[in-house]
Order: structure tokens, then C-alpha cells, then sequence
């Protein structure tokens, strides 16, 4: 089903095509209502169930097109030749691809269809962690996106440097847009201001913290390749040594694509310093009551995570990843640690936990750092001048 709101003839057409809806939403959220007021923007996306929530958000009309975040290719085939049929009849300026699924479909699909600039943003690459025959398919997967792709868009200068080492297309191709990152950070809304004291001192009460609690807090999927299996290993033990120590993990269980191990699930559920929350709409008043966010995560592109954190005043421990060593500066607003590392997960902790001047200076940094690189504003306009380019290369 088809919806049109707030669109012109006179605009050009540009499409945006992500695996899941909820890439839509809340990966390029803000960015699809900004760019349609230059462009006339249609979101193409499976998994339709957050696509009422794109419509009324960001005022777009969109398109559904099931896709499969898995490797299976007569779904693949059919999602493609769709794609096509609905780009023959759209005829668009652009067409702009997000996420690994959606890349490669949305890509050659746009070739087949004769779109003359095709787009993609790399915002992380599962390839880093796989084996096998699994590693030898994705690698050729990427490099025939990047193939059929008129523009690649690392969304950090790591990644950008992991595309160029393994060759899969040339340096004039690729561009890392402002300071990395696909959509930026609403420093407004992610804003400790936002979060009122009362608040606060409620929530903690709610989940029993104590005042001098120093608060950990993990944001994201609850799946191996954010570290969890190394940050329960290294929590059960800090746990045991510093008694006002806590962990909030905020977020769902993936156990169907990288479930974590067993003793970490039990680790989570048996040790009364971590308190499980699950998935939660609104993470600001969680970061509002934490001093430190853990993410030691084993792959990302330039993770959303870690801005929303920052500006919400956190210091925080990542892996030495890129998008997150781009983030965080070592003891400047951070700490950085060596990946599926739980010793150094431990380390760093107790650096913070026994050295709070030097963590509150952190945290007080923090803000600034975001707010400067990487608004969401100066991110949009840079994407915004990428399209501008080539209205004007075609003129």
C-alpha cells in the first residue's frame, strides 16, 4: 500500500530503501521529513509494521518490499525483481540504500532499472565477524553492491579504511560525509536537561539504586557481538569486589541470529547488581541516572549508541572499533579497550570506579564533544549537499 503525503510533482524523486521499517524510523529518523522538503522522498522498507509510524513521523510516502536480514536467495531474488518493477514505474533521481540487505538488492535493482545515481551508506559490516563460506559469500555480496553503486558512503573513517583494505572498490568511490555517521544526534532532545531531577530520584528508587551507586549501563541488542558474553565475565567479578557498583541493560534478546552464551544469560539473570530492563522506547532516562556507558561491542559503524550517551553527559567504555575510537578519545571522554577483552573490560571499570575525579572529568566533556562533531543538523546538510552535487552535475 501506497501513501502520498506533503509531496509536490515539481520535486525530484529520491528513494530510500532499508531491509527493515525500523531502520526507517528510527535509524534515519528526522532525516526523511528534512530531506522532503527538497525532494519528493518515498521510504522502501520490510518488516511493515513500524511503516504508520515513518508515515506519521516523518510525513513520507512509503512503499512496503519484504526483505530478509538473512542470506536467502529465492527471497532475495523476489524482493529484486520487485525493487525493479516499483523503480521502473518511480523513475527516480536517486535511490539511496541503508543496511547490508537492502544494499545489495536496492542496488542492483536501481542499475537494472536504469536510475542514474545510486547511493549506498555502509553503517557496519557483519562480514568483520564471520568464517568460512559465510565470510567468502558477504564479501562478494559487498563488492557487488559497491559494483552497481554510483557512490559508497562509509559512515566512518574506519570503515572506510576496512573497504579500501579489502579492495572492494576504488578510493574515488568512496566519502565519509561531516564527521562520520549516517544521521547524526538531536543534541536537543538528547539532552540531560530534558530528564528533571524529580524524575530521576523516582526512577532510582524504582529499580532500588542507592546514592552513592556507581551506574553502569549497557544500551542495545543483548547479543554476542556487543561483548555481552566478556562484560558479564568481567561484571561477575567487579560485582563482587565493589558492592556499590550496578548494571542496566537496556535492551531485547536477539536468540535466533547471535544468541549469547549460557553462563551470561544466567549471569544476568542471577546477580543482583544487574538489573534487566528490556527494550524501552525512550533510553534518555536511563543515560539521565548512569555515570558510565559499557559497550564493548565487536563490530559497528558509527554507533548511535555511544552519541546518545555523550550527549547525555556519560563517559564511556567501547572497544577499539572503528565509529567508537572515532567518538571516544582515550581519558578524554572515555576509555577505550581491546575487543572480546574481559580483563580489560575489568580494567577500565576499576580505573573509573577508583578514580571518580578523573570520571566526572570525562563526563564532563563528554557533551561538548558530541554537540560539536556530530549534530544531526550538520549531518543532514551533508548528505543534502551530496544530492545538491548532482542535481547540479546533471544540469
Amino acid at each position: 500500500m501506497q501513501h502520498q503525503i506533503f509531496t509536490s510533482p515539481m520535486k525530484k524523486k529520491l528513494i530510500r530503501v532499508t531491509t527493515v521499517s525500523g531502520s526507517l524510523w528510527i535509524l534515519l529518523k528526522g532525516q526523511l521529513k528534512f530531506m522532503n522538503q527538497f525532494y519528493h522522498v518515498i521510504g522502501i522498507a520490510g518488516a511493515k509494521e513500524n511503516m504508520q509510524k515513518v508515515r506519521d513521523n516523518e510525513g513520507i510516502e512509503t512503499i512496503d518490499l519484504e526483505m530478509t536480514r538473512e542470506i536467502t536467495p529465492v527471497k532475495d531474488l523476489s524482493s529484486l525483481y520487485k525493487l525493479y518493477k516499483i523503480l521502473k514505474r518511480e523513475k527516480p533521481f536517486i535511490v539511496h540504500s541503508h543496511t547490508p540487505k537492502a544494499g545489495i538488492v536496492g542496488m542492483m535493482a536501481a542499475k537494472m532499472a536504469g536510475v542514474k545515481h545510486r547511493l549506498h551508506t555502509v553503517a557496519g559490516l557483519p562480514l568483520v565477524e564471520a568464517t568460512g563460506t559465510k565470510r567468502v559469500i558477504l564479501n562478494q555480496v559487498e563488492r557487488l553492491t559497491y559494483a552497481c553503486a554510483t557512490k559508497v558512503y562509509p559512515n566512518s573513517k574506519g570503515l572506510e579504511e576496512i573497504i579500501l583494505e579489502h579492495k572492494f572498490t576504488k578510493p574515488d568511490k568512496l566519502k565519509v560525509l561531516a564527521n562520520g555517521s549516517s544521521n547524526g544526534i538531536n543534541t536537543s532532545i538528547f539532552d540531560p536537561q530534558v530528564i528533571s531531577d524529580v524524575k530521576k530520584e523516582q526512577l532510582k528508587t524504582d529499580l532500588g539504586l542507592q546514592p552513592n551507586d556507581l551506574v553502569l549501563v549497557f544500551v542495545g541488542r543483548i547479543v554476542r557481538d556487543k561483548g555481552i558474553n566478556e562484560l558479564m565475565e568481567a561484571f561477575h567479578e567487579l560485582s563482587e569486589q565493589y558492592a556499590q557498583l550496578k548494571l542496566l541493560m537496556v535492551g531485547p534478546y536477539e536468540e535466533d541470529l547471535d544468541p549469547i552464551s549460557t553462563e551470561a544469560i544466567k549471569e544476568i539473570e542471577t546477580n543482583k547488581a544487574i538489573i534487566s530492563l528490556g527494550w524501552q522506547d525512550d533510553v534518555r532516562p536511563y543515560f539521565a541516572i548512569s555515570d558510565v556507558l559499557v559497550f564493548p561491542s565487536y563490530r559497528e559503524g558509527f554507533p548511535n549508541v555511544v552519541l546518545q550517551a555523550g550527549a547525555m553527559g556519560l563517559a564511556s567504555m567501547v572497544s577499539n572499533i572503528n565509529g567508537c575510537n572515532e567518538i571516544i578519545e582515550e581519558g578524554v571522554n572515555g576509555k577505550i579497550i581491546p575487543v572480546k577483552d574481559a580483563p580489560a573490560i575489568k580494567k577500565a571499570i576499576e580505573y573509573m570506579i577508583e578514580n571518580p575525579k578523573e570520571t566526572e572529568q570525562m563526563k564532563a566533556t563528554a557533551r561538548d564533544i558530541i554537540v560539536s562533531r556530530y549534530d544531526q543538523k550538520m549531518v543532514w546538510e551533508a548528505i543534502l549537499n551530496e544530492y545538491r552535487d548532482l542535481e547540479n552535475q546533471d544540469s
